[in-house]
């Protein structure tokens, strides 16, 4: 089975997962402490004992019960109470830093104490009210219904509107437009802002898989986890909750996240071995202390004792950007046992060993596999080329096929951009006399002009919105080579692989995990005339490599969903509608690039957004590929191909396609 462990973990068949637990909010829980006479039994002892003469061992330290010997009943669960219908983190009390505990007790990380909102003076609220532009009429587009369980399609929905709103306050940040200090971390704004607005999902906590989100989805920010409820604390690495037994209440573990913070070993895909929370375990001066049995650690010995399945999400470091990191959620795993250990601190921590449920897809196994990979290309099974590009892109792209015997794709020349044969005269851009390299805010360059007075792309080289038409400094620019608004011209800078699909030919996927906004390719070929690809067409020409912007394409939003407010009175749904005077056509069919692999989807992940430049005095158009949302490795790159407009053409008919992309959107065919 897919995702194995190799290892039976199958909890008490006594369990009744059809009953729900009753659950309390989590700011009204208390924590349980152990009774004074096993508080001085915190001693160092292995897995599986045996302890020191003269110690009881107590649960959760005394070794397994012998397999003779059938376990102890589970306590039965009751159902869930639903918590306050928000749990947004207050202006001002946000924490600087998130993944770094997973304890209270690193709220002193900063240096200095928070400022509540109650102790900040009225000039200071004054302030914090006007750093951002909020639009306090914005109505969330999220139902009552799906605010407590959602679907796929509203996952993906807050998933982009907290990116969107993500970009654009740190964009305001860039350029100047805000008070200093906003987007420091505007990912905490863009969270709190969609909790407060209700544009949130999952807000009923549970225990197991959470509605809409899969195993293997990745996220870039702890506050994603949070308003997609997969996890719920935006700094704690446990998620627990009071439940009712029979008798009492007790905590109950539901999600973990592992992020490398602690003295955890996750090298291995199937099991993970946790260190506890709290006691400045993972520090190194005199303030280190013993881990306690309450809170977290309660609630993993209690989750160890019920044998309720517990979300695992692992935090690692992202390869294309070294000082982030990159949550991946690896699915349901349970607790097998627990004990005791000195960590490197010398203080005592408390280790819980979990084991991967079996059948689920893999997700951080995958990982895995890439590492080996990029160790060695040769290991990679179905490896026919290591690189496709023959040395044309600074970043080699491989050709893999595990499906059939095809050697590879039909002939064409890799060529990384665009044939023009005469230039794109329809969009006049204008070359900007910046020295170095342009800034944002720097009103008197003037590609920033062009562009609204936005600077297009912020820190990172992730685009900000989708534009009509986006402006990008070319080689007639005196800014340098360089500069941060040439992001499409810098060629391919990701690890990508072109594959053999196993109903659709041939299809593009990458190594690494990619950020919503990121820039993929261009679409390169040859520049063809609408006219003669109509008369190829009719000539019984075959190309299945054509690029069109007259054709119709499903509408979608990607920008800040209208939490902020607009300085134009412009709707602002407008600025995603292309502005393309005159239709460009290109043909990847004789030269092209990994574009040409990327198949068609009725819901794809990676859109296209017009971008021109200056070379030589003379404007082209160029068609660069981002990434709709965030896509984990070695995940299929789609896009929406479009459908042609005018169904009497006679070209019409042999270019539209049956649709074999297998989404719930699918619209049964396409335009080729």
């Amino acid at each position: 089975m897919q995702g194995g462990s190799g290892l039976n973990s199958v909890p008490p068949a006594s369990i009744d997962k059809t009953r729900v637990l009753d659950v309390k909010p989590l700011r009204s829980l208390k924590p349980i402490w152990p009774s004074p006479d096993q508080a001085p039994n915190y001693v160092q002892a292995p897995p599986s004992g045996p302890f020191p003469a003269g110690y009881s061992p107590f649960y959760p330290f005394a070794s397994p019960p012998p397999a003779s010997q059938p376990p102890a009943a589970p306590t039965p669960l009751r159902s869930f109470r639903t918590p306050e219908p928000s749990t947004a983190v207050p202006n001002g009390d946000v924490e600087s830093s998130m993944d770094a505990s997973r304890g209270s007790d690193s709220r002193k990380r900063s240096g200095r104490p928070l400022r509540s909102a109650q102790k900040m003076t009225s000039a200071e609220r004054r302030s914090r009210a006007l750093e951002i532009p909020v639009n306090h009429n914005f109505v969330s587009p999220i139902s009552l219904v799906q605010r407590e369980d959602g679907n796929r399609e509203v996952v993906d929905l807050v998933m982009i509107a907290f990116d969107g709103l993500r970009r654009r306050l740190s964009q305001l940040e860039d350029s100047g437009m805000t008070p200093s200090g906003l987007a420091k971390r505007a990912d905490l704004k863009a969270g709190n802002m969609l909790m407060t607005k209700m544009f949130r999902t999952n807000q009923r906590r549970r225990v197991g898989t959470v509605p809409g989100v899969e195993v293997g989805d990745i996220f870039f920010f702890r506050m994603e986890l949070c308003v997609l409820g997969l996890h719920a604390p935006s700094m704690a690495g446990i998620d627990y909750l009071n439940v009712k037994g029979e008798s009492d209440e007790d905590p109950v573990a539901l999600s973990i996240v592992s992020s490398g913070y602690y003295d955890d070993d996750a090298g291995d895909e199937n099991v993970l071995i946790y260190s506890g929370q709290g006691g400045g375990a993972n520090m190194v001066e005199k303030q280190a202390s013993d881990q306690k049995l309450e809170r977290g650690n309660l609630a993993l010995e209690r989750s160890l004792r019920r044998g309720n399945e517990v979300r695992v999400i692992r935090g690692m470091r992202d390869g294309v950007n070294l000082n982030s990191k990159v949550y991946v959620y690896d699915g349901l795993y349970t607790i097998q046992e627990s004990w005791m250990q000195k960590g490197k601190s010398g203080a005592n921590i408390f280790k819980y060993k979990l084991v991967r449920v079996p059948g689920q897809s893999p997700a951080f196994g995958i990982w895995k596999s890439i590492e080996k990979w990029k160790e060695g290309v040769s290991t990679r099974a179905g490896l026919i080329n290591p690189d496709l590009t023959s040395g044309a892109e600074g970043t080699p792209v491989t050709l893999v096929n595990d499906v059939d015997n095809e050697k590879a794709p039909g002939y064409f020349t890799y060529f990384p951009s665009l044939r023009y044969f005469k230039p794109y005269n329809a969009l006049s851009s204008s070359s900007c006399k910046c020295q170095s390299s342009c800034n944002p805010g720097d009103l008197n360059c003037s590609c920033n002009q062009t562009n609204k007075g936005d600077f297009a792309y912020i820190g990172n080289g992730i685009l900000v919105s989708r534009k009509p038409m986006l402006y990008e400094c070319g080689p007639s620019c005196q800014c340098f080579p360089g500069c941060k608004n040439r992001v499409s011209q810098s060629g391919l800078k990701l690890r990508l692989e072109v594959f053999k699909t196993k109903d659709r030919g041939w299809g593009l996927r990458s190594w690494d995990p990619i950020r919503a906004g990121t820039f993929i390719c261009e679409y390169a070929g040859e520049v063809i005339d609408k006219a003669r690809l109509k008369q190829r067409l009719q000539e019984g020409e075959k190309d299945d490599y054509v690029f069109d912007t007259s054709r119709v394409y499903q509408p979608f939003k990607w920008n800040d969903p209208g939490l902020l407010e607009r300085d134009s009175s412009d709707d602002p749904s407008a600025e995603e509608v292309y502005n393309i005077p005159s239709p460009l056509v290109i043909s990847a069919k004789s030269f092209g690039n990994v574009a040409r692999f990327m198949n068609h989807s009725c819901y794809p992940n990676v859109f296209w957004q017009p971008i021109i430049y200056e070379d030589n005095s003379q404007s082209y158009m160029h068609i660069a590929f981002f990434t709709l949302r965030h896509i984990p490795p070695m995940t299929e790159l789609t896009y929406d191909y479009g459908v042609v407009t005018n169904e009497g053409d006679v070209s019409s008919n042999l270019r539209k396609r049956k649709c074999l992309c297998g989404s719930s959107k699918c619209r049964g065919f396409f335009g080729l």
